[in-house]
């Protein structure tokens, strides 16, 4: 699998990126969820899946792959909550594709997952233009 670079919210020691794939998906890169409280709020995790938490903020680069805005409107999965400090958590399978790890830098507290294109971009605003309405 190849990756192409979207973008990264980084600050010194944290590193959510978000990439798109050429089998169409999208792989976020974000920390690894372990809080309790957040545990609690999704319930149960399915097998094979895996929770991770990243700013709202990451997703203005969707830009980059020619999405008018990155603008979260509707709130399904894979985006399971939006907290208090403007963090999105997420749920989908964890990345082992070793092809695709190895392009990635990714510290032991954060991992990825991969999530189909359609299940992020169903989910953002798209460009409804300045007054929001539609001409006849």
């Amino acid at each position: 699998m190849k990756l192409r670079f979207l973008g990264k919210n980084s600050t010194p020691g944290d590193s959510p990126t978000l990439y798109v794939s050429d089998q169409n998906t999208y792989v976020i890169q974000g920390w690894k969820v372990m809080a309790n409280d957040l545990l609690m709020q999704v319930g149960e995790v399915p097998e094979g899946q895996t929770l991770i938490e990243v700013p709202t903020e990451l997703f203005e680069h969707l830009t980059k792959d020619d999405l008018t805005s990155g603008e979260i409107v509707r709130f399904e999965k894979p985006i399971e909550i939006l907290t208090e400090q403007g963090t999105v958590i997420l749920m989908g399978p964890e990345m082992h594709d070793p092809e695709a790890l190895s392009q990635m830098r990714m510290p032991d507290y954060e991992t990825c997952i991969e999530v189909p294109r359609s299940s992020i971009t169903a989910r953002l605003e798209v460009d409804r233009g300045p007054d929001h309405s539609r001409a006849a």
